[in-house]
């Protein structure tokens, strides 16, 4: 189980890194949702490293898998909605929002504004790849990082 673990966490930083090189590199700035799935990210990749570390036993590792399936499926809505709003962008008025400035005033923004400040639109699309766009692919690795948080959740300890 520690393997698992330490790919979630692995995972969480390559994608964490490749943000802030899109952000600070390609001068792509995050919207709302994209900050809160870095955050969804951060949780989930510090969970697995604390998991990592300690190497639980059953009922911790089963601990560990419930926060990790928990931050993971809540990325993954996250970005569903995110994708949801950049194929009808009508749907949704993603500005100067409630949302924008609440996370804004969060204390991570004021700490690392380059990892958590919000300035950009959730409707724009300028980085696809294979035509998924940034949130498509964020979906696709939470639910990834999901299935393994819900393996962890539910197997057997090795006899």
């Amino acid at each position: 189980m520690r393997i698992i673990f330490l790919v979630v966490l692995l995972g969480c930083a390559v994608l964490l890194g490749y943000a802030q090189y899109l952000q600070h590199v390609d001068n792509l700035l995050p919207c709302p949702l994209c900050v809160a799935q870095r955050l969804a990210y951060w949780m989930l990749g510090l969970t697995a490293m604390l998991a990592f570390i300690r190497n639980p036993q059953a009922l911790g590792r089963r601990i560990y898998g419930f926060f990790m399936t928990f931050f993971a499926l809540t990325g993954a809505v996250i970005a569903f909605r995110q994708s949801w709003l950049i194929r009808f962008p009508e749907s949704f008025e993603c500005g100067i929002s409630p949302e924008e400035a609440f996370l804004n005033s969060l204390p991570f923004a004021q700490w690392w504004p380059g990892m958590f400040e919000a300035n950009g639109d959730c409707t724009d699309v300028d980085w696809e790849f294979l035509s998924l766009t940034i949130p498509d692919w964020s979906f696709i690795a939470f639910v990834g990082f999901a299935v393994l948080s819900i393996y962890i959740l539910f197997a057997r300890a090795a006899r």
